[in-house]
């Protein structure tokens, strides 16, 4: 009885991964199957500190922002308003609605993507710029992946926490947070190996 209820179980998985289409430009991917709890409960940042992040990482028409840990989509939102592309990742279904409705609220679903996805086995290799407001324990966590998938001379900017020893070429304090600024070099996909080890 256990098998055959497990045999129907994969079937209805298989068929509904099979019949699941890619989501376009300002409407939500299908959430993944199985998608853990949220590492961090979720605080919005301030519009004054986006407006420090993009302006500190220099986003501009012709860039790739991916969100990790979008919330509501702010920052993507507002990289869009500046000619941007950008990605909305989140693993929390209501932080997805919540930036959907603000992507549609603002007019830039052609620009802006939102997934409910995983920010650790998303692929973000075609980022120019990556934001982060998580915690450190998270960032650090994230880091080797950073380094090993972004291009060189992708920036980096990260809300209140920083990445260990990975000095910041920039910080700011702004509205009474703390952004950290970043660029990925070509030598750090050697050092994301080595940590590995």
């Amino acid at each position: 009885m256990r098998l055959r209820f497990a045999a129907a179980l994969v079937g209805v998985l298989v068929l509904g991964a099979a019949s699941a289409k890619p989501a376009r430009a300002g409407q939500a991917a299908p959430a993944q199957q199985g998608l853990r709890q949220p590492d961090v409960i979720y605080v919005p940042t301030r519009q004054t500190v986006v407006d420090a992040m993009l302006k500190v990482a220099s986003v501009k028409a012709g860039d790739v922002l991916y969100d990790l840990g979008c919330g509501d989509g702010r920052i993507p939102v507002t990289a869009a308003q500046l000619g941007a592309r950008a990605v909305c990742i989140d693993i929390d279904p209501r932080r997805i609605a919540e930036a959907n409705e603000n992507v549609k609220k603002n007019n830039v679903g052609d620009r802006v993507r939102v997934l409910n996805q995983d920010l650790f086995t998303t692929d973000i290799s075609e980022a120019t710029v990556v934001s982060l407001y998580l915690l450190p324990s998270l960032n650090l966590k994230l880091r080797p992946t950073l380094w090993r998938t972004l291009k060189p001379g992708t920036r980096i900017v990260s809300h209140d926490f920083d990445m260990g020893d990975w000095k910041p070429e920039q910080t700011l304090n702004v509205d009474g947070a703390t952004v950290y600024y970043w660029t990925i070099t070509p030598d750090l996909a050697k050092k994301a190996a080595a940590e590995v080890k």
